[in-house]
């Protein structure tokens, strides 16, 4: 049940509602995936409205990722150039897998949209199992993740990732296939459990034949009949050019009306859908009806543009109420991102080592696989990304990294704790002399940088800030002699046990 009754009018801070470390750490997870405690009390001198526009206008000035230089390539170009295709092609995946990650790690908005976008225009790299087409439909994503929406439709059914998958490819005005056009309304449009949807079996045969044509592959002659990732074009030989009723309309439809015709006659449904989704992405996983439906109606009013409803909501009352701070479950890839963005650990990505240790296996033991959702539906989120599995994977995650930290072996990694607990306690301002309740402080701050909703019990606190204080090699004087500082010898043995600790309590694994 959603408890959340505040509305979308403008959230202005005030005595009994102010703007603190709590709410900017809030709308930095959500719309930046985390960010360090630094930029967090930075935050504090600005309005909430102001940091909005200016992740907006990050997320809408930044160019598409630059293109690697395979993102062209076939089968036949690789085998001309004697490479070994599905070696160099896997390869190529997964390193453009680490380029979503990392550009989720680095984009905030911009790529937060383009995951969520990933997770409804569903496509699976298994399938298709081209880099080129990935990097095409990635490039796709990113160009209107912040766009207009029915423009967004229009071209992600003709990316070659999309075409593949959903069967576009094999649909013939001698052979109709409906699995595009069923996903586009079902999954991507108009959802199955809006009333008044509206929409038959009829409407997907019809829009099926709408869509047909784009079946050939360019310079597929002369390799054998063997297309793999050539693009995909139109053919108007294949086109079905005949008279079709869609939504009761009739005439020669093809791919561009069957678009029109589809926003002309569910403009509301399209916006429900949509506002619905994005709501459960960024504040709930229970929708608040009211909300949603003056959300959808602003996404009409300003013509299917993404950013206008989006900003409302973000601005808004509602957002910021603190019934929304901590009722989303991390994903697995904002569960990682999250704890690297907020410490700023130097986590090296670099080699296939490390990218294979930290991300792939690991985020896709939790169950979530950049480019490779679960199924056509994608990843359904909330408590689908916990289970007794899962949550001994993420806690091993972190721990990994907190030890490779730690490992003396490794020039001045230790420092890095000492680092993320000076930044932590930026902003106290407990004489440092009065150790007992500087320390105290300085594990409240660490614990509210990744917890910005708190704890449930004053015994929580206690139990963490005592492993903080009178963990293992930690000399119990400090305190009670009040010598105690942020460049004592054991500071970074303290901060690595309370992460330990942290990491393992069910607040942590709250978005």
């Amino acid at each position: 049940m959603n408890c959340n009754t505040s509305s979308l009018d403008p959230y202005i801070p005030s005595a009994s509602n102010p703007w603190d470390s709590k709410k900017a750490t809030h709308l930095y997870k959500r719309l930046a995936t985390g960010v360090s405690p630094l930029t967090i009390n930075a935050a504090l001198g600005r309005t909430p409205s102001e940091i909005i526009d200016v992740l907006f206008d990050e997320a809408l000035s930044i160019p598409t990722t630059p293109l690697p230089e395979w993102a062209t390539k076939s089968k036949a170009e690789y085998e001309a150039e004697g490479l070994e295709f599905g070696e160099v092609n896997g390869d190529n995946m997964k390193e453009w897998q680490m380029q979503f990650f990392n550009d989720i790690r680095i984009n905030k908005l911009r790529e937060r949209m383009t995951l969520f976008w990933s997770n409804h225009f569903v496509t699976e790299k298994n399938t298709y199992s081209c880099g080129r087409y990935m990097v095409s439909y990635y490039e796709t994503l990113q160009i209107n993740a912040l766009g207009n929406f029915k423009d967004f439709v229009h071209d992600i059914g003709l990316t070659d990732a999309m075409l593949s998958y959903l069967n576009g490819f094999e649909n013939t005005k001698q052979r109709p296939n409906e699995n595009y056009a069923r996903e586009l309304y079902e999954l991507f449009t108009l959802g199955q459990d809006q009333e008044d949807i509206e929409y038959t079996q009829q409407d997907i045969i019809e829009t099926s034949r709408a869509l047909t044509g784009y079946n050939d592959r360019i310079a597929c002659e002369g390799v054998d009949g063997d297309c793999r990732c050539q693009p995909i074009v139109f053919n108007p030989d294949k086109f079905d050019n005949s008279s079709k009723t869609i939504f009761g309309e009739t005439g020669n439809w093809n791919y561009e009306d069957a678009i029109d015709i589809l926003f002309n006659q569910k403009p509301l449904l399209i916006a429900k859908f949509i506002m619905g989704k994005l709501y459960r992405f960024f504040v709930s996983p229970q929708i608040n009806d009211a909300i949603v439906d003056e959300l959808a109606q602003d996404f009409l009013d300003n013509g299917f543009e993404i950013v206008p409803p989006l900003k409302k909501l973000f601005k808004s009352e509602h957002f910021f109420d603190d019934k929304a701070i901590g009722t989303l479950i991390k994903s697995p890839v904002d569960y990682f991102v999250n704890f690297v963005n907020v410490t700023g650990f130097p986590i090296d990505f670099s080699t296939r080592r490390d990218l294979e240790k930290f991300v792939f296996n690991n985020t896709s033991a939790m169950g979530q696989e950049l480019f490779q959702p679960v199924d056509v539906a994608g990843w359904q989120g909330d408590y689908d990304w916990i289970n007794t599995s899962s949550l001994v994977v993420r806690w091993e995650t972190l721990n990994n990294i907190l030890w490779e930290l730690s490992n003396t072996n490794r020039d001045g990694m230790p420092e890095e704790f000492r680092r993320f607990a000076k930044e932590a306690a930026n902003a106290i301002t407990i004489d440092i002399s009065d150790a007992n309740a500087y320390a105290d402080q300085l594990a409240l701050n660490i614990i509210h940088a990744f917890i910005p909703q708190g704890l449930n019990t004053a015994s929580d606190y206690e139990s963490l800030i005592t492993i903080f204080k009178e963990g293992d090699n930690i000399p119990p004087q400090h305190y009670t002699d009040g010598i105690w500082q942020l460049e004592y010898q054991e500071l970074p043995i303290q901060v690595k046990q309370l992460l330990e600790a942290l990491i393992q309590i069910p607040e942590f694994q709250l978005n």
